[in-house]
């Protein structure tokens, strides 16, 4: 699928009602309020963020703008990597404390802080990675690849447990996703609010340069091809059928339906007969 060619082939209106944004969230404004001056200054009807940020971390944060929030809930639920400065209570060596950090890999459980919104009862996280980066004396910058919903302030806190106590004191998110900081359109809020003036202005260059089709969402879901018979009536909400589709399903429960370069649908796999999936957002 050429993202690059569909972006070419839209107009900035339609960007704007089907795309995300990548944005370099600084330490300070909730992740809320970021989605709400995103959405103020574009004019939207609606947008979302993608994966809660706390106040004081910075870092990658997607805005899906419009009809993209819809999608939400396919690009939140992805591992996340951070950076971060942990201090250390007492001095350690540093292979002692790789070797403590080592031992997180793996299922772990955690209790949400008493400071989240999210009900505190205890929940299976996965650590990917927990590693130290640099150390210098009782600072260390270290690296964390977990599952998403994983509290590392709360992971830190319990590595402190293990080697006579730790706190974070710094934290950022460089990769939520398929969404990282190293994305050519990945941009502070100042950027986006010099593109806004200039798209004011008559200018869409800057803007356009930011915005990400969300058809993006191919990088995360197989894609199946549908006939172009079949397309008026998949808009509007026909499950698939077998005759509908060429070639194979792919082996996922999910999948993105297409009509060459044209995005029709999220879709999730059904067994009732000819009815081979039912659509659970439709690009209508």
């Amino acid at each position: 699928m050429d993202l690059e060619k569909i972006k070419e082939n839209k107009t900035i209106k339609e960007l704007l009602e089907f795309s995300i944004l990548n944005i370099d969230k600084s330490s300070g404004p909730t992740s809320f309020q970021v989605d709400i001056y995103i959405k103020k200054a574009l004019g939207l009807k609606k947008s979302s963020h993608g994966g809660t940020l706390d106040p004081k971390v910075s870092g990658v944060l997607p805005i899906l703008l419009n009809r993209a929030c819809r999608l939400s809930e396919y690009f939140m639920h992805k591992d996340k990597t951070y950076v971060g400065i942990m201090h250390l209570h007492k001095e350690i060596e540093k292979k002692e404390l790789e070797k403590e950090m080592q031992k997180f890999i793996g299922k772990i459980k955690q209790i949400p802080p008493i400071k989240s919104r999210v009900k505190r009862q205890e929940r299976e996280r996965e650590i990917k990675k927990f590693e130290v980066i640099e150390k210098n004396e009782k600072e260390v910058l270290f690296l964390a690849e977990v599952e998403a919903g994983t509290y590392i302030r709360k992971l830190v806190h319990d590595l402190g447990e293990k080697i006579g106590g730790a706190h974070m004191t710094e934290l950022r998110r460089i990769k939520a996703g398929i969404f990282s900081e190293e994305d050519e359109n990945f941009v502070n809020l100042y950027q986006f609010k010099e593109a806004v003036e200039e798209y004011k202005k008559g200018n869409e260059e800057m803007l356009r340069k930011m915005l990400i089709p969300a058809e993006i969402i191919v990088k995360i879901l197989p894609v199946v091809q549908v006939k172009s018979e079949s397309v008026k009536q998949l808009l509007n909400g026909k499950p698939l059928m077998k005759y509908d589709v060429i070639g194979e399903l792919p082996n996922s429960e999910r999948f993105v339906v297409f009509c060459g370069e044209r995005f029709i649908e999220v879709a999730k796999k059904s067994e009732e007969g000819n009815i081979i999936a039912r659509p659970e957002f439709v690009m209508n």
